[in-house]
């Protein structure tokens, strides 16, 4: 009763829908048409039959970009959110007319998978707006092209096709793609383009695209790739070195792949080879001038001409640097002189050399210094079995050890000198094949090189020497007053270990020693110890046998005897054993 007695706003619009009849229910939430009874600046007053009229901005008639156009009298559909609203208007919206029936229309096309005609209006984060007649959906940004768009402006405000990705009625959310239209268009196009071409054909496209290994190119609905070898018979670093986006370029069709419909393109094919006759242009042994290319570990690559290229392989750059990076000896674009090693037309390949193309330094240094000149330079390295000394031309020599001093062993005599010292030496041998020079410092202490059978010193021979110099490994001598001069060791002084000893010998004192041999240097050894032993068995075989009976001691004394009463022998240079 309370209720009656005081009645809420709830049952007062109960009462009042019951008066019109449900009206709210027949018209709230559906899309019905109305009449313009009026436009009142930026408004249109529209009649829908409810007992207020209701009021809808004029740009919600007008398509996107255009002005609308609508006068009074004319009929429109228009969704009714609500009857009334607090100023007693009906609450009306074309734009949700337009949506509601939009979107019935795209749920048919999208199971249909029909395509939509739609306007690009906006831009939003990541994409753009499109108006299909009434319904908003959404395009994304990578959606728009088959290749990313700078300016989207030329798209905007233009009717054009799109294909309904995806639809969710009940969140209000459409994704649309232009991609989609341009790819399968381009599709149909490409494949009838591509049944049109054959291989060999000469035609002419558009540079579209380029990349390190080459360049795309537009023939008229389909691409092909110019790949950065095909472009010229010269090396090219890089495609923009020849040519650029937008060109015009002529073409011819390599391969075709009608299953994947890729295209190979080339320029190069269109000019003349140049390895054609290279065989006749670059014969072997042949001196070239070149460019230097491009330099790698294993050598450097120089152009003999444009589209022609021969490899210096690093072992043929230098004579003297070994081991050396090819970057230490050219730059890129040097320009060399070089000789033809070897020419493989067929594989494109021509064999160069740096270093053939330069004066040998081995045989150049042979000619200047021949064995025995003495020559001078700094130690550039000590190793465990010797010197190694620079020379003129940018060469080194070797001193053996043993080659370094008399008198010491060959570990004492590498401890006299060190890395940086200049020194001189004697030349003892040149072997330019295997690029080697052998040098000697002690040869030049008293006298210097004296070849075997030079002087009249020959091995086997008595000689009577002068000692010059008494060391603690044994004794320099030399043969006469001006004759040659060797060396007795320490262990060739005598049978008798007493003997060994060099300080029981002064300088200047003589007496006869046997030639015992050379060493590397041709300079004669002497043995006092070899003399003995001879003498020895020279009196055996004069005085005594195996089976005389005769002792030792006896044979001497007979030959000493014999010796004796001969009287003495004149004293000479040379002695010859009987």
């Amino acid at each position: 009763m309370a209720s009656t007695a005081f009645p809420s706003r709830d049952d007062f619009a109960a009462l009042l829908n019951e008066t019109l009849g449900g009206e709210d229910e027949a018209f709230e939430g559906r899309v019905v048409k109305g009449t313009v009874t009026g436009i009142e600046n930026d408004l249109a007053v529209i009649d829908v039959g409810l007992k207020s009229e209701g009021r809808v901005p004029l740009r919600e008639f007008a398509a996107p970009g255009q002005k609308a156009e609508l006068s009074v009298g004319d009929t429109v559909e228009v969704y009714v959110d609500r009857v009334e609203n607090a100023q007693g208007e009906a609450m009306l919206s074309r734009d949700r007319a337009r949506r509601e029936a939009a979107w019935d229309k795209l749920e048919k096309e999208f199971e249909a998978g029909n395509r939509v005609d739609g306007v690009i209006f906006g831009r939003v984060k990541g994409g753009f707006t499109v108006d299909l007649g009434g319904a908003v959906a959404f395009l994304p940004g990578s959606q728009v092209d088959i290749r990313p768009v700078r300016d989207v402006q030329p798209l905007m405000d233009l009717a054009q096709p799109f294909q309904i990705l995806k639809m969710d009625r009940r969140r209000g959310n459409i994704v649309v793609s232009r991609r989609a239209i341009l790819e399968e268009t381009r599709a149909e196009q490409r494949s009838g383009l591509i049944q049109s071409l054959t291989e060999g054909q000469v035609i002419e496209g558009v540079v579209k695209n380029i990349t390190d290994y080459g360049a795309f190119v537009d023939l008229g609905g389909i691409d092909g790739l110019l790949h950065v070898t095909d472009i010229s018979y010269k090396r090219v670093q890089h495609p923009s070195e020849v040519i650029n986006i937008g060109d015009t370029v002529k073409v011819q069709i390599i391969r075709i792949n009608r299953e994947t419909q890729r295209i190979s393109l080339g320029m190069k094919q269109l000019e003349a080879d140049p390895w054609e006759g290279a065989t006749a242009k670059y014969p072997v042994d042949g001196n070239f001038t070149g460019r230097v290319t491009n330099i790698t570990e294993y050598g450097a690559f120089v152009e003999l001409e444009p589209g022609i290229e021969g490899l210096v392989h690093v072992s043929e750059m230098s004579w003297t640097k070994k081991n050396v990076h090819p970057g230490k000896i050219v730059s890129t674009s040097q320009e060399v002189e070089v000789k033809v090693l070897e020419v493989d037309q067929e594989k494109r390949r021509i064999s160069l050399g740096l270093k053939q193309a330069q004066s040998n330094p081995w045989t150049d240094f042979a000619d200047k210094h021949p064995v025995g000149s003495t020559v001078e330079g700094e130690v550039k390295n000590a190793t465990e079995f010797g010197l190694f000394i620079g020379l003129d031309g940018d060469v080194d020599g070797m001193v053996h050890m043993s080659d370094i001093a008399w008198g010491v062993s060959g570990e004492e005599a590498l401890a006299l000198h060190r890395k940086g010292e200049m020194v001189k030496a004697v030349v003892l041998d040149v072997d330019v094949e295997k690029e080697r020079i052998s040098l000697g410092m002690k040869q030049l202490e008293r006298g210097g090189v004296v070849a075997a059978g030079s002087g009249g010193v020959n091995k086997g021979e008595t000689v009577t020497v002068t000692v010059l110099e008494v060391r603690d490994g044994g004794l320099e001598v030399q043969v006469g007053d001006d004759g040659a001069t060797g060396f007795i060791k320490r262990t060739d002084l005598g049978r008798d270990r007493d003997e060994q000893r060099p300080e029981r010998f002064q300088v200047g004192q003589k007496f006869d020693a046997l030639v015992a041999g050379f060493d590397r240097s041709k300079k004669p050894n002497f043995s006092i110890k070899a003399l003995q032993i001879a003498e020895e068995k020279q009196a055996v075989a004069q005085y005594g046998s195996s089976d005389s009976g005769a002792s030792l001691g006896d044979i001497l004394g007979a030959a000493l005897k014999e010796k004796a009463e001969a009287g003495p022998e004149p004293k000479t240079t040379k002695k010859k054993t009987k």
